[in-house]
Order: structure tokens, then C-alpha cells, then sequence
């Protein structure tokens, strides 16, 4: 009994055991369990977490790029405000120009029209004295008379005859004078014309461009630079500036200076051929084109001086010669404007008698100073005349430089001459060209102004707009209104409008009869 007992308790004993064994490994497998979900836990929060900052990390990316872009297009907004900006302010100059020239030409005409009125309100006081002393000396004569002889009577009648043969002898002077300036007229008109068929130059109107062409768009990127840096040092090197937009294969360079842009123009194309780019490289190669563009400058001026055979010119005017190869006047280009005027001047020297080397001098260098009038203060034939006189020109050329705009009394016949083959120059056929905008409207206007008068019925301008032809009505304009008609309406378009050369008015008046035979 004892034995069962004992071996009870031992059952008992080892069943506590294993129970307290069995909650030992169960604590311990619950332990592993829950520290196993913890590591997954925090696991799972750490990839999480780096999900997150990696959005965050694109989210910013992102917004700083949609920044970038922005500033972009604000930076070219920018670029194409400033240029049009400087478009405007272009035509706005040429517009103040050629209103300041009008106005000079309106107080010169103004001037003369005063010193011509004083002139006849002189000579009209004279021919009152004059009258005054001759009804008195009538008086006297009357009185006379009253106590003639028959002989003093016959001489007074002689006398009389012989003063009445004198009239008509002065009134056959006038005769032959006007014939003779209808001939001169006739034969300046011939020497003109022998002048330019001599000459028969191709037009010279030129549109330049300054475009540089690029072999792929990659090198609009290494153009810029990084962060900008290389077009920064271009742009300060040259003085011009650079737009790199969206056209293929083309990079444009604009300035105020047709010298710099062409500089920077030569510069950039030999930076593409190198293919060196960055702000050392572009000092060096913009010095070196500087350089070799004066050399290039100097050698153009005295190709032109021995194109229109004119030796012996000062270095300086060599180099302000070669610098109106990069000057334009309404698209004409100067320097081969400067050569057809010193050749016209020439010819037409020669045929009236004059030295023809002097009117080519004279000719050539007329617009000089248009190559230095950013300069010097005042207008190109100012600055002209002034480095004529500088550089050792003689009074025919400093006077020709000065006075073929009509600035000053002309007294020489060289000043004539040039402004004659200035004016032919520039007014020919193609030799200044137009946009067709603006020569549309040139159009429009002359016919506007024209159709502006009373009693005009119809206007058409024609020849490129140089000859408006006015067709008026015959019941409201007689023949004597026509020509007042004619004469007032080149005046107004002398006043009003802006154009090349000149512009020739035609009046037509047509009377019809119209009746019907039945």
C-alpha cells in the first residue's frame, strides 16, 4: 500500500512537471512569436517610412523642375519682350529722323521763303518811289509840252520811238533766254541719262541676316554653357546678343553695331569649327577676329578706293570707307552706294567740262560720316565734312560731304553734281528695297491722300509707287482747277507721306459727249 501511495505521488510529482515544462516551452514559444511580429512590425514601418521619403524626395524633384521650366519661359518671355522691345524703339528712331529731316526741310524752305518775301517787299518799296518820281516827272513833262516848239515836239516823239524799239528789243533778249534755258534744261537731262547707261551698275539693295548655322541642336547646349556661363562670356566679349531658340539649326546674333554683330558673327562660326567652347577659348578667338576684321575693314576701303579711282586717301578715311560696307540705308547698302555716286558724279563732271577724278573724290566720300556719325555728334554730312577737313580733303569734297542733303546754300557745282547722283542712286529701281507690308500700305496711302481732295473720283498709284494718276470730274474741275489740283496734291504728299526718290502727279480731266441718233 505503501508502494501505491508512493508511486501516486511520484505520478503526481512528474505530472507537475511536465505541466510546469509544457508552460515554460509554450512561454517561450509565445515570446518568439510576439518578438518575431515586432521585427515585422518595425520592418514594414522602416519600408514604409522609406516609400514615403522617396515620394517626398520626387514630389520635390518635380516641383523644382515645374519651377525651372517656369523661370524658362519667363526668361524667353523676357527675351522676346526686350526684343520687340528694341524693334519699337528701332522704328520709333527712324521715324524721329525722318520727322527731324522733314522739319529742317520745312525751316529751310520756311528761311528762304522770308528772306524772298523781304527780298520783294524791298524791290516792291522801289518800284513805289520809282513810280512816284515817274508820275512827277510825267507832270513835269505835261507841263512841257504845253510850251513845246514844233521841234522840241519831233525829238520828244523820236525819243519816244527809240525807248518803245528798246522794249522790244529786251522782249526778244527774254525770248531767246527762255530758249536757251529750255536747251540747258534739254541737254542736263541728256548728260544725266549718258550717265547712268554708262555706269549701268547692278542694284544694290542687300538684305543681310545675321544668322550662324549649326551643325547639330546638341551644340545650342554647349553654346550656352553651363548654368549659362559661355553665352554670358560670348555676349560680354562681343558686345551683341545671342538667341539659341527652338529653330533647327540656326543660332541668331543681333546689335546696334553692324561691325560687333559681324565680329561675333565670324567669331561663333570658328568656336563651331574648333569646337573649344568656354569663356577662354571665346576671349582669345573674339580678339582674334577683332584683328583680323580690322585688317578685312581696312582692305574693303581701299578695294572701293581703287574700284572708283581715288588714290591717295588718308589710312583713317580707308578705314571709315571699309566701314559703310556694314552700314545700309532702307536695305541699300552704303559702300556700294558711295562707289555709283562717286562713278555718276565722275561722268557727269566730265561731260559738262569739270575734272572727273575730283567728282569721283567728291562722290565717294560724300557719306563718310555715316561710319562714325555713333560717334561724333551730328549729322552724317556734318561728320562727314568734319573728317574730310581732318584728314587733309580739299573744300570740294568737304563741301560736297556737307551740302548734298541741301543743308547749306549751294554754291559749288561738285556739291550739285553728288546730290544729283545721290538722288539717282537711291531712288532707281531696286536699288532700295521694302517690306511688302509697308509698300502696301505706301500704296494705300498715296491713294487715300489723293482720293481726300474734292471733286476726285478715282486715284491709282502706279510704278512701284512713284506716279499717282487723279482722275477727276470734268462737271466739278475745269481745266484751270485740275492744275491747282496736281499742284496741291504733290504738295500734301511731299508733306505727309515718307517715301524714296520722288512721286510724279497726273491729273486726268475728261469731258464726254454722248447722243444717240434715232
Amino acid at each position: 500500500m505503501d508502494g501505491t501511495i508512493n508511486g501516486g505521488l511520484i505520478g503526481v510529482i512528474l505530472g507537475m512537471a511536465g505541466s510546469l515544462a509544457g508552460s515554460y516551452v509554450l512561454g517561450r514559444l509565445r515570446a518568439q512569436t510576439a518578438r518575431g511580429l515586432a521585427d515585422q512590425i518595425i520592418s514594414s514601418a522602416h519600408r514604409e517610412a522609406d516609400a514615403i521619403r522617396l515620394q517626398a524626395e520626387l514630389a520635390a524633384k518635380e516641383a523644382a523642375f515645374q519651377q525651372r521650366q517656369e523661370l524658362d519661359r519667363e526668361v524667353d518671355q523676357a527675351r522676346k519682350e526686350a526684343r520687340e522691345q528694341e524693334r519699337r524703339l528701332e522704328k520709333r528712331s527712324d521715324l524721329l529722323d525722318q520727322k527731324l529731316e522733314l522739319i529742317g526741310r520745312k525751316e529751310r524752305d520756311f528761311e528762304v521763303m522770308q528772306r524772298t518775301l523781304a527780298d520783294q517787299h524791298e524791290e516792291l518799296q522801289k518800284r513805289q518811289q520809282e513810280v512816284r518820281e515817274l508820275i512827277s516827272d510825267q507832270r513835269e513833262a505835261l507841263h512841257r509840252i504845253g510850251r513845246m516848239s514844233l521841234e522840241e515836239a519831233r525829238d520828244l516823239l523820236l525819243r519816244r520811238v527809240r525807248e518803245e524799239l528798246a522794249s522790244d528789243v529786251g522782249t526778244l533778249i527774254m525770248q531767246h533766254e527762255s530758249a536757251a534755258r529750255e536747251t540747258c534744261q534739254q541737254r542736263s537731262r541728256e548728260i544725266l541719262t549718258t550717265a547712268i547707261q554708262r555706269y549701268a551698275a547692278s542694284h544694290t539693295a542687300e538684305v543681310t541676316v545675321s544668322t550662324v548655322d549649326i551643325p547639330s541642336d546638341e551644340m545650342k547646349g554647349r553654346i550656352i554653357g553651363r548654368e549659362g556661363r559661355n553665352i554670358r562670356a560670348f555676349e560680354k566679349a562681343t558686345g551683341v546678343d545671342v538667341i539659341v531658340d527652338d529653330t533647327p539649326g540656326v543660332v541668331v546674333v543681333t546689335g546696334f553695331d553692324s561691325v560687333r554683330r559681324e565680329i561675333a558673327k565670324v567669331a561663333l562660326e570658328k568656336l563651331i569649327q574648333d569646337g573649344r567652347i568656354h569663356p577662354t577659348r571665346i576671349e582669345e578667338i573674339v580678339q582674334e577676329t577683332r584683328e583680323e576684321m580690322e585688317e578685312h575693314i581696312r582692305r574693303l576701303g581701299r578695294e572701293a578706293a581703287s574700284e572708283a579711282d581715288v588714290p591717295e586717301l588718308h589710312e583713317k578715311l580707308l578705314d571709315y570707307l571699309g566701314r559703310l560696307k556694314f552700314r545700309t540705308s532702307y536695305s541699300q547698302n552704303v559702300l556700294r552706294h558711295s562707289i555709283e555716286v562717286g562713278f555718276l558724279t565722275g561722268m557727269m563732271a566730265e561731260e559738262i567740262g569739270l575734272d572727273g577724278a575730283l567728282g569721283r573724290r567728291c562722290g565717294l566720300l560724300h557719306d563718310i560720316g555715316k561710319a562714325a556719325d555713333h560717334e561724333m555728334e551730328g549729322g552724317h554730312p556734318a561728320v562727314g565734312a568734319e573728317l574730310a577737313r581732318r584728314y587733309g580733303e580739299g573744300p570740294e569734297v568737304v563741301h560736297a560731304a556737307l551740302g548734298h542733303h541741301d543743308d547749306l546754300r549751294v554754291d559749288r557745282p561738285y556739291t550739285v553734281l553728288v546730290a544729283a547722283a545721290d538722288a539717282i542712286s537711291a531712288s532707281r529701281p531696286g536699288a532700295r528695297r521694302e517690306t511688302l507690308d509697308k509698300y502696301v500700305r505706301r500704296l494705300e496711302e498715296l491713294e487715300a491722300l489723293a482720293l481726300g481732295f474734292p471733286g476726285v473720283e478715282h486715284a491709282y498709284a502706279i510704278q512701284a509707287g512713284r506716279e499717282v494718276r487723279v482722275l477727276v470730274d470734268s462737271q466739278l474741275v475745269d481745266d484751270a482747277a485740275a492744275a491747282a489740283l496736281c499742284r496741291d496734291v504733290a504738295r500734301a504728299i511731299q508733306e505727309q507721306l515718307t517715301y524714296p526718290g520722288e512721286v510724279k502727279v497726273t491729273v486726268l480731266r475728261e469731258t464726254r459727249a454722248v447722243e444717240f441718233a434715232r
